[in-house]
């Protein structure tokens, strides 16, 4: 089992179901902030520029968005039947409210 910063476990042998594609989505990203990075480097029209890092931030959003379903359905459900939720509840509002400003 793996303890997370927020103090609840991850059992190693069960995967999240949207664990992949969400790793999948987030290598892309990285791939898509390398070029953002070089179009920058290279002195690309900043309209160009914007509209990548624009991209880059949707894309990163629909990555939370998956994540934070797959906190809810897996995470949360598990602490509610352990008698946990007050101490998941609190971490989640505090990750929402860092993440939404």
């Amino acid at each position: 089992m793996v303890q997370e910063a927020s103090g609840h476990h991850h059992d190693e042998n069960y995967e999240h179901k949207y664990r992949k594609q969400i790793v999948n989505r987030l290598a892309r990203i990285e791939g898509h902030v390398r070029a953002v990075k070089e179009m920058t480097a290279e002195d690309r029209d900043c309209s160009e520029v914007l509209l990548q890092i624009a991209a880059v931030q949707k894309a990163l959003d629909k990555a939370a968005k998956l994540l934070l379903k797959d906190h809810l359905e897996n995470c949360v459900v598990k602490a509610v039947h352990h008698g946990n939720e007050e101490k998941v509840l609190e971490d989640l509002n505090k990750a929402i409210d860092n993440y939404i400003r």
